[in-house]
């Protein structure tokens, strides 16, 4: 790569940086990564969220991390909080998480069968 191809590349970067430090995230989805969220596959599930997110553009929705939440036979457990309300999900899978990208980031509905 030239100079100037990376010179290119660091004010592409440093303008996308200062979008998204523009814009105040509307929703946050924190996903436990404890020791017994990791094992029960907390990873695919983070991943997942991260992939819908990229896919769809969302740029107003942020993917967190915390550590463990206490309650191991319901990991992966994922919290969504927006300005209505926190929801917790347990038993959360990668096709999960996709569908509450969809159905409660997006449209605002809870995917019920999976709160705790």
């Amino acid at each position: 790569m030239k100079i100037e191809e990376l010179r290119k590349l660091r004010e592409k970067v440093q303008e996308e940086l200062k979008l998204r430090e523009s814009i105040e995230p509307k929703v946050k989805i924190i996903v436990s990564m404890g020791t017994s969220g990791i094992a029960a596959g907390a990873r695919e599930v983070l991943k997942a969220f991260l992939d819908e997110i990229s896919k769809r553009g969302l740029k107003d929705v942020i993917v967190l991390q915390t550590g463990e939440k206490g309650l191991a036979s319901a990991e992966p457990l994922v919290e969504v909080i927006t300005p209505e309300a926190s929801i917790t999900y347990g038993r959360v899978t990668p096709e999960v998480a996709r569908r509450i990208v969809v159905e409660h980031v997006i449209n605002g509905r809870i995917v019920s069968e999976y709160v705790v």
